[in-house]
């Protein structure tokens, strides 16, 4: 191994390390609490906030390749992904499919 894979290999470490740590500190202080209390309501609520916010976000101002595809394609793929997971009974698998699969199509149509 060259110098340059070890380095690689220390920041595997260490990024593995970083976040077991707070996966394991998550685990040992959540065992405790009620998944219907106000504590686990709270970070739903917050984590479902910064989920949306990112969303909003990649809508409004595109990272990379989707900033080549028009407004109006992003934000009809948008709602199309939206439209999709509540017919399928809230399948957000299949919601992401319609919305990624009409950005697809829209590139392919030149849109």
């Amino acid at each position: 191994m060259s110098a340059g894979d070890h380095s690689l290999l220390y920041i595997l470490v260490a990024g593995v390390a970083a976040n077991a740590v707070w996966r394991l500190a998550g685990l040992v202080l959540s065992s405790g609490l009620s998944e219907e209390g106000p504590v686990i309501a709270w970070v739903k609520a917050v984590s479902t906030a910064l989920v949306a916010g990112l969303v909003a976000r990649i809508l409004v101002f595109p990272p990379g390749a989707l900033a080549q595809v028009s407004g109006p394609v992003r934000i009809g793929a948008f709602l199309l992904g939206i439209a999709v997971y509540y017919a399928a009974r809230r399948h957000l698998g299949l919601g992401i499919l319609a919305a990624a699969l009409s950005l697809i199509g829209a590139h392919l149509l030149g849109a």
